[in-house]
């Protein structure tokens, strides 16, 4: 890694999406509420009520609850995909439904396999109901998801497209459990464009399958759908960097989980995989060598010598190039103009959610 100095520029705190963004994701949620919750409706009892649980809607037992933080992004993404090439909204929310499935079987068994007690505030599914119950629901909304894009009229190239997306989550997942094991400096550390190859996977291809999904169920030609899903993975890749700041400066209250559970165990986020690449970062390299478990003083340390050595600051331009970059390939789409100013109002928002 080269030891070329990054920006120490201190980086203001997370704001609010942006009111009109809110409202963007509002209509396509609603718009999909139906068709998911009459989805999960066919899953064995037991099953939905820990789908509904996972997706905020119930309480273990089932009553009735409201505790749902999830913006949804995705099911926004396949909607305004299917607008985006003048299609009906209609036309996405099995991609919708679909990718959202997706979305809660990957946290559920993301947070066994990382150990992740609490998820929006709440028991993690495997907590309040049991790792084996967790695994079965993951695995029923992993079948669901890929029955409700079955029964499209673009069955055999909708699947297809969800598979491909899931096929490439499952190996982001993998070397991102792998990169744990690796040391974090000289032979076998894990590089930033590593890094970037495993977030294209674990989060970017399923909001790239979001969007092309959503235009593939409204008749786009494949050179569209393509395009829709390269920017939809930049886009994931900016999301995925904006969750490993706010997983080092996130605030619990807001993002539901334990601030710093990320360097405690360890896990290869780009604002500490950057900040070794700058300058000063001798400390923060001897502190990482030192245990593979940090106590809480030497989180606290290394979340400063993070900041310091510029870790944070590049954090944030690379997600903003990606999401650049996203931006680039969406002009390049013929689409509808007001679908495509509500996508951007999307985009912008998540710009803002890395600042």
């Amino acid at each position: 890694m080269t030891s070329t100095a990054l920006d120490r520029s201190t980086v203001p705190a997370l704001p609010a999406p942006p009111p009109a963004a809110a409202q963007v994701l509002r209509r396509c949620r609603e718009l999909a509420a139906p068709a998911l919750s009459e989805a999960i409706g066919t899953l064995h009892p037991w099953v939905a009520e820990m789908a509904r649980y996972a997706l905020g809607r119930c309480e273990v037992g089932g009553a009735p609850a409201d505790h749902s933080q999830g913006k949804g992004v995705r099911q926004a993404l396949a909607v305004l995909g299917a607008e985006l090439v003048s299609g009906p909204a209609e036309a996405g929310v099995p991609g919708a439904v679909a990718v959202e499935l997706v979305h809660v079987f990957s946290l559920l068994h993301d947070d066994i396999m990382d150990g992740d007690p609490l998820r929006r505030g709440r028991p993690a599914v495997w907590k309040a109901y049991g790792t084996g119950p967790a695994v079965l629901a993951g695995d029923a909304l992993f079948a669901l998801a890929v029955e409700t894009v079955a029964l499209t009229p673009q069955a055999g190239s909708a699947v297809r497209q969800l598979t491909s997306a899931l096929g490439d989550l499952v190996r982001g997942q993998a070397d991102d459990l792998l990169f744990a094991a690796r040391p974090w400096t000289g032979p076998g550390a894990v590089g930033v464009r590593e890094y970037e190859v495993m977030a294209e996977r674990k989060t970017g291809a399923l909001l790239g399958c979001a969007l092309a999904l959503g235009a593939r169920l409204a008749g786009a030609p494949d050179r569209t759908v393509a395009v829709l899903d390269r920017a939809g993975r930049h886009l994931g890749v900016a999301f995925q960097i904006a969750d490993d700041v706010l997983g080092i400066w996130g605030d619990p209250s807001v993002t539901g989980k334990p601030v710093h559970s990320d360097l405690r165990q360890g896990k290869k986020t780009l604002p500490v995989l950057a900040a070794l690449g700058g300058a000063g970062y001798g400390e923060l390299e001897e502190l990482l060598a030192a245990s593979a478990v940090l106590g809480e003083s030497g989180v606290r340390r290394a979340t400063a010598l993070v900041e310091r050595a510029g870790g944070r600051a590049e954090a944030v331009r690379a997600a903003r190039r990606h999401l650049a970059a996203a931006d680039t390939l969406l002009a390049g789409v013929p689409s509808a103009q007001e679908p495509a100013a509500q996508l951007r109002t999307v985009l912008s928002a998540l710009a803002d959610r890395t600042v």
